[in-house]
């Protein structure tokens, strides 16, 4: 009689001692940030058009992304009153013509003040600041530099914020930057906007280095109010669409 060979016992699956290290936090919040500021400036630009409805997960197809960190920015845009949620029914874009033409009513009023404190307090090296600034944007200008425009722009209005010394209005400003840098991503893709904000550019520099209060706040409304105004025809009325823009620095909300 063969004896019986000993039962063998399974082997035993080797488990790996060492961890994974956790994704780093900071890459997380900058995917949420991306979709978060890639729909806002949609939805701003009107690529998203208003009264549309959104649909999380063709959306989160179209971004590659999870329907995570899609569901968190839609929270936020909610927050900002650029969409809404109807119950059993989704999210809806809410911004329209209408608030974009409030934004820019607010902004004007806002940066004219803002220019008029800046003729009133500004020095020689301030006035040279700008004068750098206007250099550099008219260069920029003159060689179809779309990206450095655009940020030239923003520097040029941050810099007369700074010479203001106006805080409290340049925090009420900051609530403003988001639509600000988004409507002249949609309005300077065409040469003849560029130039025509340059020009405007110039009178409000002139203006300051004059130290005069009264031009230099009707300079930065005119200007700011027919920035809004364009951005309005563009995003919401179809008229000249902007070209596409090469990616600018992004800019803190």
């Amino acid at each position: 009689m063969r004896s019986q060979s000993p039962l063998r016992r399974p082997a035993t699956r080797k488990t790996v001692s060492s961890k994974l290290e956790p994704v780093d936090p900071a890459l997380l919040k900058g995917l949420r940030e991306h979709v978060h500021d890639r729909l806002r400036r949609a939805i701003i630009s009107g690529e998203l058009a208003a009264g549309s409805w959104l649909n999380e997960r063709s959306m989160a197809e179209q971004l590659g992304v999870s329907t995570t960190p899609l569901k968190e920015a839609l929270r936020r845009l909610e927050a900002e009153g650029l969409v809404a949620t109807e119950p059993r029914r989704g999210v809806r874009v809410t911004f329209d013509a209408a608030q974009a033409e409030e934004m820019g009513l607010a902004r004007a009023a806002l940066e004219a003040m803002i220019a008029r404190m800046a003729a009133e307090r500004i020095d020689d090296a301030g006035v040279e600041l700008l004068r750098d600034c206007i250099d550099r944007m008219a260069q920029a200008t003159a060689t179809g530099d779309v990206a450095a425009t655009i940020d030239l722009n923003e520097e040029f209005h941050d810099a007369i914020h700074d010479v203001s010394g106006c805080r409290y209005l340049h925090r009420l400003m900051l609530g403003q930057r988001v639509y600000v840098h988004t409507a002249r991503h949609v309005i300077l893709g065409e040469q003849e906007e560029r130039e025509r904000a340059l020009a405007e550019h110039r009178a409000i520099f002139e203006a300051l280095s004059r130290r005069d209060p009264d031009a230099a706040e009707a300079a930065m409304r005119s200007h700011v109010l027919r920035s809004a105004r364009r951005h309005v025809q563009t995003a919401f009325e179809g008229r000249t669409p902007a070209q596409d823009i090469p990616a600018s620095k992004e800019q803190t909300p």
